[in-house]
């Protein structure tokens, strides 16, 4: 088990305002996996990577408010994860998350 494994609640501060979320991660070796919920439903993560036991990237298909796909790099210290996601053609924005189990 890796300090990335577990049950987070995530803010990102998106161009549209904070977006609150739960994220399940689960590591095996360099693999991730793991599940995205929040307003718009729940989603599968795709392309995980562990590295390092607390670093971690991954990518998430949306199609609410509009179809993009967002790339997710953050590093957990403790019980907080903090990072970017890069939003498409508008940006990036910070996340951060807190495990909750």
């Amino acid at each position: 088990m890796s300090d990335l494994d577990g049950v987070w609640e995530t803010v990102v501060n998106t161009p549209m305002g904070p977006q609150k979320g739960t994220l399940t991660l689960s590591s095996d070796g360099e693999a991730l996996s793991g599940t995205m919920a929040g307003a718009q439903g729940s989603l599968d993560i795709e392309n995980g990577k562990a590295s390092y036991h607390s670093e971690a990237s991954w990518t998430a298909n949306i199609s609410s408010p509009m179809p993009m796909t967002l790339e997710f790099s953050v590093k957990v210290e403790g019980d907080e994860m903090n990072g970017n996601v890069k939003l498409g053609a508008f940006g990036t924005a910070s996340i951060k998350g807190t495990r909750s189990g």
